[in-house]
């Protein structure tokens, strides 16, 4: 049994959807691994992972325009204020969402669907550097 570990650094611009496929494919390809399991893992709070359609942009923009919505800021009930208006709604729509991930790798490639990609949902409005884990386990 194989296993790599490595951590990727996203840097964001603020909200909206971050895509890394091509770091994942790059990891995946480095490991060896030919049959196995890709672990994504999201180090923060604020911020999540989604697997979604990456050929038309017009998809990013409406998931992201639809979290807006849902969970907008200057909510008045909320009382995690201390980091800013856009803190505790991404707190939220990080726990409607998902902070890892699981890919399985057949052939040395992780089995995405055509149209799929891997993203970093980004819900704070100020720049950020996001640390995303990835681990994969198998064999050669």
């Amino acid at each position: 049994m194989l296993q790599s570990l490595d951590t990727l650094i996203l840097s964001t611009d603020g909200a909206g959807l971050y895509e890394f496929t091509a770091a994942l494919r790059r990891f995946v390809d480095g490991s060896g691994i030919g049959t196995g399991l890709l672990t994504v893992y999201c180090r923060h709070t604020s911020c999540s992972l989604l697997i979604q359609e990456n050929a038309d942009a017009d998809v990013q923009t409406d998931l992201d325009g639809f979290f807006r919505r849902l969970v907008p800021q200057g909510i008045d009930w909320l009382l995690h204020t201390t980091e800013g208006p856009d803190d505790m709604p991404a707190h939220i729509k990080a726990a409607l969402t998902q902070t890892s991930l699981a890919v399985p790798v057949h052939r040395g490639r992780p089995v995405f669907g055509t149209w799929q990609g891997i993203y970093l949902f980004e819900h704070r409005a100020r720049p950020h550097r996001r640390e995303i884990v990835l681990h994969i386990i198998g064999e050669a």
